[in-house]
Order: C-alpha cells, then sequence, then structure tokens
C-alpha cells in the first residue's frame, strides 16, 4: 500500500515574533477572537500547506485587509492562524516577495509591506481574457473526478507494460527542467487517463487538461510547490502499482487540491 505522507508544515508555529511586525490587519485588532483576520484565514489541511497557505495569503492581499503600505500581520500569528510552521509561511512570504506582491523591510519598523497592486502579477488583459473564458471551478472540479478515477481505474487493473510507462512517464517529470516541467507533467497525467482503459476518460482528460494549462501558464512556477507536486506523483504511482486503488484515488484528490488552491490564490 502506498505510504501516506503528513506534511510537516502543518505543525504548531512556533511562538516567536518578529521585529515591528503590527498585530492586527488594516489596523485592527486580530488576535484569537473575532475580526478580519480571524474570519478570513483558516488552518490548512494536512497534504498541501504550502499551496494553500499561498492561496489564503493571497485572498488575505485581494481583499485589501493590508493596504497597500502597511505591513501584514506578524509570522508568529499569521502561522498561529493558518496552522502552518513559520518555515512554511516564510517560502510563501518569498514567492510573493518575488511576484512583487509584498518586500521584506529590516530594521526597528521593519516587517513583510504590502506593495500597490499594480505590481502584482496577472493583472495584464491575457489572464483576464484567460479567466474569463474559463468556468474554473468547474473545470477544477470535473479534472478531480477524472483524474481519480483514472488512478483507482490504473490501479484496478494496470498491465505489465503501462506499469513501465507509467514508471518512465514519472522518471521524465523527475528529470526535468523547469522550462519544460509542465510539458513532462502534463504527459504523466495523460499517461494516466490513457492507461485506465477507458477511451472516453482519456479524451475527456485530453481537453481538461487543455483548459488548466492555460490557467497554469497564467502563474509563475513556484520550486517549493513543483516539488511538493513531484512527491504527490511519486505517491499516486507507487499506489498504483501497489494495485492500492483507494489509496491512488486519495493521492490525486490531494494532487488536484494543490492544484486548485494556487490557481485560486492567483486567479480569484
Amino acid at each position: 500500500m502506498a505510504a501516506r505522507r503528513r506534511a510537516d508544515d502543518t505543525r504548531p508555529a512556533a511562538a516567536e515574533d518578529v521585529p515591528g511586525a503590527v498585530e492586527g490587519v488594516g489596523g485592527g485588532a486580530a488576535g484569537t477572537g473575532p475580526g478580519p483576520l480571524a474570519s478570513v484565514l483558516r488552518p490548512v489541511r494536512a497534504g498541501n500547506g504550502f499551496e494553500e497557505t499561498l492561496e489564503q495569503v493571497l485572498q488575505l492581499l485581494r481583499l485589501g485587509l493590508v493596504p497597500p503600505g502597511d505591513r501584514l500581520p506578524a509570522e508568529r500569528e499569521l502561522a498561529q492562524h493558518l496552522g502552518v510552521s513559520r518555515v512554511t509561511l516564510r517560502e510563501v512570504l518569498k514567492v510573493l516577495q518575488d511576484q512583487g506582491m509584498v518586500e521584506s523591510r529590516r530594521g526597528r519598523y521593519g516587517g513583510t509591506f504590502v506593495l500597490p497592486r499594480a505590481t502584482a502579477p496577472g493583472s495584464g488583459d491575457e489572464l483576464r481574457r484567460r479567466v474569463a473564458a474559463v468556468d474554473v471551478e468547474d473545470t477544477l472540479r470535473f479534472r478531480e473526478v477524472l483524474e481519480a478515477g483514472a488512478a483507482g481505474l490504473c490501479a484496478e487493473g494496470l498491465a505489465a507494460d503501462g506499469a513501465d510507462r507509467l514508471r518512465t512517464a514519472l522518471e521524465a517529470t523527475q528529470g526535468a527542467r523547469l522550462e519544460d516541467y509542465r510539458r513532462r507533467d502534463t504527459l504523466l497525467h495523460l499517461t494516466l487517463a490513457e492507461l485506465s482503459g477507458s477511451r472516453s476518460l482519456a479524451a475527456q482528460y485530453a481537453s481538461v487538461r487543455a483548459t488548466l494549462n492555460e490557467l497554469l501558464d497564467c502563474i509563475p512556477l513556484l520550486v517549493r510547490n513543483l516539488e511538493h507536486s513531484q512527491q504527490q506523483h511519486a505517491a499516486v504511482v507507487e499506489a498504483v502499482l501497489d494495485r492500492d486503488a483507494e489509496a491512488a484515488r486519495e493521492m490525486m484528490r490531494e494532487h488536484c487540491a494543490g492544484t486548485a488552491a494556487l490557481l485560486r490564490g492567483f486567479l480569484s
């Protein structure tokens, strides 16, 4: 049976704080009681800690609860609300800094400051056009149904040559260059769909994946996310090769949820 992997980024956050960080959102007190922060942020689920943390912090920014020029709440406070480690939170903040959405300042009055919205990624006409042309939630739900179904069917009746094809596709993603990763990732998922034994499923998945890639091309490739995806890919393939259909479906659903969290964070 495929080994279940619990992400270590759902452990309780450390108690220390960062110098100069504020305690509230938009000037209000957040704490652990009612307030903007408590109503927007929720503990992330095990399995996709990085992706779901990124999704929620992006939502915090897009709601305007922390205006441009203001500091984000303290790392300790954010980590406690999200139920993640400070390490995971800092990786998320680094991504947002790389994307020009926040900046880190040192010193007594330092912290993580929100930059003007105009510098955020995905504000161009092309992104708006693609999102407007797609029912994102419908696409993500349909993708999860097809992917989980394909993984389960593969585990229930994979031929010997199918196992070799699957291993080869997985190895190709593991050695892919960053610029070639999405293509290799697509081929791995298409291979699973083809090996399901259902031509209709494979055809439908090819169509959904084309739509999904249109959306994925609008967001940055994040190394932490790709590493996490690779772990999930390996777990899915392991479950399929172990003929554990339930584990294969569950791991694939978790994998799809991670992608969905990223897209919702960047595109909503």
